[in-house]
């Protein structure tokens, strides 16, 4: 006799973006498990082909409304990486702070909003703000205090369009920066309450695994330079990603599955630069993640909103760093002559790693792109994560089951639309 047991989410709730996942449980054990994305392809890489390469910042900027800067930094680094352009100073600085801004939004939106419902029991923030008003304004100001940075740095807050190849249209005055300060003053308290409040939440027992991936850089927490480095021996210039990771299509799936040639899965995100990078965090976050109990490796994934909380008060030390430091550059960007070249970029979006390359023409315009987003490089490491969960929680009820796994899902803040959530879960039992 055939025992079928199915549950449906039609919508997975703070999740950006569509997808579907089917169980087959036989006798108690799980025979198969698919995570799908269907969501339709949007072929920014075939929208980019004949365009001058100026355009890149602008348009890659779209697939995103959350992490705008890191499509808008990786395309310029690998612009000026085919052009043999190299920036420094104040300008290299001010980067690293727009990425801060966005760091900070993102990873503050996600934490308060997204993912500690999960943790707390509520079907979304706002049913939480209702019980916890004090601490979600605290989330709202914090995040607030990103997106000011973006806003001056980028002239928006979404979409940003004062980014481009070698540096900004416009650069900001010492006065504007510094207005920034008292507001990151108290982020940096804020953020400080925001870890030891992540780290009080009651977590599942999980000590996964994982291959970790992400950009390493000798001196800095990485946001936009440096090699890409594993927890597993990787250590390689970015222009040589597609020799060590690949991309595979899945019949079930729109969006292209990454994984470590020769091995697997791997994961970006939080967790991965956390522990390829612990020791260059700042004293301070380093001391605030001691204190909460975080090793500097985590391999539990549903700890990764403690490591955003945490690098959320690195970002907010780092733009306090660069706004004091800051002397206005006589220029706010590099001259530079297009050529017929390849050019690789890497950069560190809130939720892991994204590549590009861009094969151009002699007079600068876009023959080919390759867009390689985190969520789409953590696909495999999610269907992974889902397949222990199922297997620790297969006596639950099914509303339960449910919960249990989308919270499995949210742990990597996917943003699925920028591979191509949740739509459909299918449980079936025999």
């Amino acid at each position: 006799m055939t025992n079928a047991r199915e549950i449906s989410v039609e919508y997975l709730a703070r999740v950006e973006g569509e997808g579907s996942m089917r169980v087959k449980v036989v006798d108690d054990q799980i025979e198969d498990v698919e995570f799908s994305i269907f969501e339709p392809p949007r072929f920014f890489e075939a929208f980019l082909r004949g365009r001058p390469h100026t355009d890149a910042p602008d348009i890659t900027a779209r697939i995103c409304g959350i992490c705008p800067i890191a499509y808008q930094m990786s395309s310029v680094h690998a612009m000026e990486d085919a052009f043999d352009v190299t920036v420094g100073g104040a300008l290299r600085e001010l980067r690293r702070l727009i990425y801060c801004g966005e760091w900070i939004e993102s990873h503050v939106l996600h934490v308060y909003l997204l993912h500690a419902p999960d943790f707390l029991g509520y079907q979304s923030g706002i049913h939480m703000a209702a019980d916890h008003r004090e601490v979600v304004e605290r989330g709202l100001r914090m995040k607030k205090a990103g997106n000011d940075i973006v806003a001056l740095l980028g002239g928006r807050e979404i979409h940003p369009i004062n980014v481009r190849v070698g540096g900004f249209y416009r650069v900001p005055t010492k006065k504007e920066l510094e207005a920034l300060v008292p507001e990151l003053e108290w982020a940096k308290e804020a953020a400080i309450e925001t870890i030891t409040w992540t780290s009080g939440f009651t977590f599942p027992e999980a000590e996964l695994d994982f291959e970790y991936v992400s950009v390493c850089h000798p001196d800095e927490y990485p946001f936009n330079e440096g090699n890409i480095a594993s927890s597993k021996g990787i250590d390689i210039p970015v222009s040589q990603f597609n020799e060590f990771f690949t991309e595979e299509h899945v019949e079930r799936s729109n969006a292209l599955h990454s994984r470590v040639r020769g091995r697997g899965a791997y994961h970006v995100g939080p967790l991965a630069r956390y522990a390829i990078n612990f020791e260059k965090l700042t004293p301070l976050a380093q001391k605030c993640a001691s204190d909460v109990g975080l090793a500097p490796v985590v391999n539990n994934p549903f700890k990764s909103i403690i490591v955003r909380s945490v690098e959320t008060l690195y970002a907010i030390e780092e733009a306090l760093r660069i706004i004091d430091e800051y002397v206005e550059p006589a220029e706010s960007w590099v001259q530079y002559a297009p050529k017929a070249a390849v050019g690789h970029g890497a950069t560190e979006a809130p939720r892991g790693m994204l590549y590009h390359q861009y094969r151009l023409e002699e007079d600068g315009r876009i023959a080919d792109a390759q867009i390689t987003p985190p969520t789409a490089q953590n696909q495999l490491t999610i269907e992974s994560d889902l397949r222990f969960v199922l297997e620790q929680h297969l006596d639950l009820p099914d509303p339960e089951l449910s919960w249990v796994l989308e919270q499995s899902i949210r742990n990597y803040d996917p943003c699925i639309s920028c591979a191509t959530h949740f739509l459909d879960l299918t449980v079936e039992r025999v």
